[in-house]
């Protein structure tokens, strides 16, 4: 019998080549037979544009891309791993137990918070014996199959384990069959790729927190290195509180916001929301004045709403008789021929050595001490600071309004008395999962909202934010996220509904991105996320509300 040959051009990391191989082989195999002291350190490959699991058989010469566990579409892999990983190991450990329930709630620093049903005792113990579970099931590299089954078939799986997310989340699927992953006889759904095996997962821990566990994900960059845990506590509380506004308004899955579309509660479940954001907001104001602050500081990652939230906050203070005045520290800006360099020599605007640190603390200082100040402008078309005789005074009730990414930044501010400042962190926290066991991350949230904002404010395209938004991401991790514990307030931005609203927005323009082009993948990827969800028109969502300022539509002057 003769076996046909295929011709495959690989690429792993900075090794390329070509190699002929049987007809139907393995890209598990592929990466054996090309790296075989690495082939574990490749997760997934893109072959020929698309996207593959390693137990994709390869049927005709190819163009193979392998994708580390260290790139971002390569940790995801791993993470979602990891969760089916758990699963099994509590699925092992507790079978005869009477029925129980584990959500995956979100991320908190560098690891998932979940949650299990009060009918368990989480104990140390049993903590331990899931680690040690899972630790041997990654050992013994058991095959992770993808199998298909009927819309039908898979509702009622679901229902027999008492997964009553997904069932809510499938009555809203158009599709015939769901793609079901099977480890060792446990199957769950998954919203994503998956390893083709356990012996990927190589590196994790599990710590209990709270009323809960943190299933705490490696370093990316260095999976064999010692796993250390620290719990974000602020952020973990504001966290919380949006759990409970959830619960509140019973929507604690994509099923649920389906259901209220459907059952046409939407408006009133906007208003609710709405509601509870303004009193949020409202706390905060009063906590501002009954500190006698008087410089308020707001820095939170790109897309988090925080020129919105500036606007609704001054209202509040105005509503409390104070007198806010807006101060946005891109105005102090060095001149352009100062500015830093990457290392690709552009321009580093994002780095704290772009801005005029002593310029800004030496006005700020001067309007605290009562003196008349001149407030520059940076005029971005000629790269320096201009005056046009904008100036300020503080009299009694004045409250300084700065806002920008290095707000929450000790350095930006070491200059003024810490006895003036108010620290506000804003980011959008989603509070919504797809269901018990897939999470929606934070930032898909705001790319979205950043997609369709660049679109109709920057005239950028989806293909062009797309690639722009690792570049943003490496900025927040390295300015913005190491200060938010340091803020005083921690807000969260995100609105239950705004997947929903935003839909109709985003769509068409992650259609447009080409398929031959790199940001194609992301751009699928963030189409299938939105086909959970049913869209609305959008008309009657408030013009106050942060999702006005990337939508459009809003009040206040953006």
């Amino acid at each position: 019998m003769v076996v046909d040959k295929i011709l495959i051009n690989y690429t792993a990391g900075d090794k390329k080549g070509q190699v002929s191989v049987d007809q139907y082989t393995e890209l598990a195999i592929l990466a054996d037979l090309v790296m075989p002291e690495k082939k574990k350190d490749y997760i997934a490959a893109v072959v020929d544009g698309k996207l593959r699991e390693m137990n994709y058989f390869l049927e005709n010469d190819s163009n193979v891309e392998f994708i580390g566990i260290d790139t971002t579409i390569g940790f995801d892999i791993y993470k979602r791993g990891l969760t089916l990983l758990m699963m099994k190991a509590f699925d092992d450990i507790l079978k005869g137990s009477p029925d129980y329930e584990i959500y995956v709630m979100y991320s908190l620093g560098n690891g998932y918070f979940c949650r299990i049903s009060d009918n368990v005792s989480l104990t140390d113990e049993l903590i331990e014996n899931v680690k040690k579970r899972m630790k041997d099931i990654a050992d013994m590299d058991l095959a992770i199959d993808k199998r298909s089954f009927s819309s039908d078939e898979a509702r009622a799986r679901f229902a027999d384990m008492g997964l009553k997310d997904k069932v809510k989340l499938l009555n809203y699927r158009r599709v015939s069959r769901i793609n079901l992953y099977n480890l060792a006889g446990y199957y769950d759904y998954f919203y994503g790729y998956m390893p083709s095996s356990t012996g990927y997962l190589r590196a994790f821990d599990i710590v209990k927190y709270d009323d809960g566990f943190v299933l705490v994900v490696p370093d990316r960059k260095a999976l064999d290195e010692p796993i250390t845990y620290r719990a974000p506590a602020k952020l973990y509380r504001v966290l919380r509180q949006s759990e409970d506004w959830g619960r509140m308004m019973e929507i604690n899955c994509v099923g649920d916001i389906n259901r209220v579309i459907t059952e046409g509660g939407i408006n009133d479940l906007m208003l609710v929301q709405e509601a509870l954001m303004e009193k949020n907001i409202a706390d905060v104001a009063e906590r501002i004045i009954k500190e006698d602050k008087r410089v308020v500081l707001i820095a939170g990652p790109s897309s988090s709403g925080k020129t919105t939230f500036s606007h609704r906050l001054s209202i509040q203070l105005r509503a409390h008789g104070m007198h806010p005045h807006p101060i946005a520290l891109d105005n102090f800006f060095k001149e352009r021929n100062d500015t830093p360099r990457d290392e690709n020599g552009n321009y580093d605007f994002e780095c704290l050595g772009a801005m005029d640190l002593d310029l800004f603390g030496s006005k700020i200082s001067e309007l605290l001490s009562g003196k008349e100040v001149e407030m520059p402008r940076f005029d971005f078309n000629l790269g320096k600071k201009v005056y046009n005789g904008d100036k300020l005074r503080l009299n009694e009730g004045d409250v300084l309004v700065c806002e920008g990414i290095h707000a929450l930044n000790p350095k930006m501010t070491e200059a003024l008395p810490e006895n003036e400042k108010f620290k506000i962190y804003i980011s959008a926290l989603n509070m919504l999962n797809v269901d018990e066991h897939n999470r929606i991350a934070t930032t898909d949230g705001r790319l979205l909202r950043r997609i369709i904002r660049d679109a109709r404010t920057r005239g950028n395209d989806a293909r062009m934010t797309i690639r722009m938004w690792p570049s943003v991401r490496r900025g927040e991790e390295k300015n913005i996220f190491p200060y938010q514990e340091e803020a005083d307030v921690m807000f969260n931005s995100a609105l239950i509904y705004e997947l929903s609203a935003i839909k109709q927005y985003a769509e068409p323009l992650l259609f447009g991105v080409p398929r031959d082009s790199e940001e194609y993948l992301e751009a699928n990827r963030l189409l299938k996320f939105l086909d959970y969800f049913l869209g609305f028109e959008s008309t009657n969502v408030p013009q106050t509300s942060i999702i006005r300022e990337f939508i459009g539509g809003g009040c206040f002057d953006i």
